[in-house]
This record gives structure tokens, C-alpha cells and sequence, in this order.
């Protein structure tokens, strides 16, 4: 008898990946919450309302770090979003090369925590985050969650 080979599955109707670019301005913030918020609600990914909060939130910390820190030699950035295999990731990607890191929390400080708070957020969930160099020489900040 002959084995047959497996047949890849076919992606659900809501997988799929997504990019759009926004200007490195302090308006692309709630822009780009409300655009993967949309999205996200458009091709009906089950996320549930808290793993939806959370998600964006970090798109905008994602975002405005890109905004506060790489504008000078980003003008523009990527915002992407890839639904597959039950784990949402977001993305964002800008030209500078500084790779940020997660500051631990300073009480006095009134910023600088954005990084910590994506990473409490992805723990929480089962989930992770990184950032990586591009190689064009800048870097993509990214988080993906299950859900």
C-alpha cells in the first residue's frame, strides 16, 4: 500500500500578514492602535477582549518608542501584523540601529517602561518578545501572543 503524503492544511480564513507604514509621528500612535485593532476585528481573529487589550497596548509602546527614538533617522515605520498557528504578532520596524532594551522600573523616572510593560504583558500571556537588526541596518521590535 502505498503512504500518502500530508496535505498542508489550509490557513483559516483569518491568518494571513499585513504591513503598513506610518509616518514617525506622535499621531501614528492611536493610528496605528486603531488600524490592527480593526484589522484584527475585520478578518474575525478570536482574540479574546483582554489578549485584544494587551495586544494593543503594545502596539502603542511598539510604536512610540519608533516615534520618540528613531524619528531623526526614520522619518517612516513599519507597523506588521502575522496571524498563524493560534499567535498574533505585531512588528515594528524603523531605520535606526539602536536595538532598545528593557529599563527595570524606576519609581522616580516618569518614563522608560514601555519595554518593561511589553514584556510583562507577553509573559503574562505565554508569549514573547524581541528585537532584531534588519539588513538595511535598522531594527524590527516585535511581540507575538496565543490566543
Amino acid at each position: 500500500m502505498e503512504s500518502l503524503g500530508s496535505v498542508p492544511a489550509r490557513p483559516l480564513a483569518y491568518e494571513g500578514v499585513w504591513r503598513f507604514t506610518a509616518p514617525a509621528d506622535d499621531v501614528s500612535v492611536p493610528r496605528a492602535r486603531h488600524a490592527v485593532r480593526d484589522l484584527l476585528r475585520r478578518q474575525g481573529v478570536p482574540l479574546a477582549p483582554q489578549a485584544l487589550d494587551g495586544l494593543l497596548l503594545i502596539v502603542s509602546e511598539l510604536v512610540t518608542n519608533a516615534v520618540r527614538h528613531a524619528a531623526v533617522l526614520s522619518p517612516r515605520i513599519g507597523v506588521e501584523v502575522a496571524v498563524r498557528g493560534g499567535r498574533v504578532r505585531v512588528s515594528v520596524e524603523d531605520n535606526h540601529p539602536y536595538r532598545p532594551s528593557v529599563l527595570e522600573c524606576d519609581r522616580a523616572g516618569t518614563g522608560g517602561r514601555g519595554l518593561l510593560l511589553v514584556r510583562e504583558i507577553t509573559r503574562e500571556a505565554g508569549g514573547a518578545f524581541d528585537a532584531e537588526h534588519t539588513a538595511h541596518g535598522g531594527k524590527v521590535v516585535w511581540a507575538e501572543l496565543p490566543f
